[in-house]
């Protein structure tokens, strides 16, 4: 499969946040073209600030993995990661990281900020910004729009 491909997964499992009431955003952990794990956004259905799709993702593949350490991974997400996931994404070595909308108050690659520009980092991933960014720009719109109404 191809990042296209991989993000449509993602934004698959964004509707399924979106379903549950969660701001709609879904990520996938994939090495070797296979997929590791699966996440999307739970923080009210978990009652944990820190239950973003990525790091629903991370804590399923470090189980499946027997390891927290995910090198040679691409992460792939709806909604361009902040400071929290990207710490997470440093820590476990993930290689990649592919994301669709860009975040412009939480960004953490660009958006807002950048955790990048700064050089003591251990290990630094690569970024593909925008894949599929107006499907997901689109869905998270149209949750907020019907939330405010």
């Amino acid at each position: 499969m191809n990042d296209t491909q991989w993000m449509q997964r993602a934004l698959e499992l964004a509707k399924k946040a979106e379903q549950a009431g969660e701001v709609p955003v879904g990520a996938v952990l994939v090495k070797d073209n296979q997929l590791i794990a699966e996440g999307w956004n739970q923080p009210i259905l978990s009652h944990d600030a820190t239950s973003h799709a990525e790091i629903m993702a991370m804590r399923e593949a470090g189980k499946k993995l027997n390891n927290y350490r995910l090198i040679n991974t691409t992460m792939y997400v709806t909604l361009e990661p902040c400071s929290m996931c990207v710490g997470a994404m440093i820590h476990a070595r993930v290689t990649r990281v592919v994301y669709g909308a860009a975040e412009s108050r939480t960004g953490a690659l660009g958006g807002a900020f950048n955790l990048f520009e700064v050089s003591q980092h251990n290990h630094i991933f690569e970024v593909e910004a925008g894949v599929m960014a107006e499907e997901s720009k689109t869905l998270l719109q149209n949750f907020f729009r019907s939330r405010r109404k």
